[in-house]
């Protein structure tokens, strides 16, 4: 089964990241069958670390664009759980291995975020994440994070 075009509205019900540091703007699709979600992140000029990082020839950092990656997947796991927010849940990172950033991302790049659940066990759930410009890898990294009660 999959679920395609989750807006912006539905994604603040989901997760309790709010700007600046929300860094998901849609998703593009669910698929349950293969555990695996892609959602989009533009990067626009006025986003606030671009003041210092670099003034004059902006870079999206790549902890941002981890964190992306993680916000994609807690959308999934929220998602996957069948539930329709994360108000009495949060969802905590519990490590970052294999990060790599192949190509730096710029504003006016439309980031796509593909996650995928390499294995859940009780409340810990192991993502594999990549993040494409154009189609072409910019970044990737595995993740482990855990949900918990608030």
């Amino acid at each position: 089964m999959t679920e395609t075009v989750m807006n912006i509205e539905k994604i603040i019900k989901m997760i309790p990241h709010r700007y600046p540091l929300l860094l998901v703007d849609r998703v593009i699709s669910i698929d349950y069958e293969k555990d695996e979600l892609v959602a989009l992140k533009n990067i626009t000029f006025n986003e606030p670390q671009f003041m210092g990082h670099f003034p004059g020839a902006p870079v999206m950092p790549g902890v941002l664009i981890i964190e992306a990656m993680a916000q994609a997947a807690a959308i999934y796991v929220i998602a996957s759980m069948k539930l329709e927010s994360c108000d009495d849940k949060l969802v905590y990172f519990m490590s970052i291995e294999n990060a790599k950033f192949r190509q730096v991302v710029t504003p006016g790049d439309s980031l796509y975020l593909h996650v995928s659940k390499e294995r859940s066990r009780g409340n810990v759930w192991r993502f594999k994440g990549e993040a494409k410009v154009n189609g072409k890898l910019v970044a990737e990294s595995s993740f482990t994070a855990m949900i918990v009660e608030k």
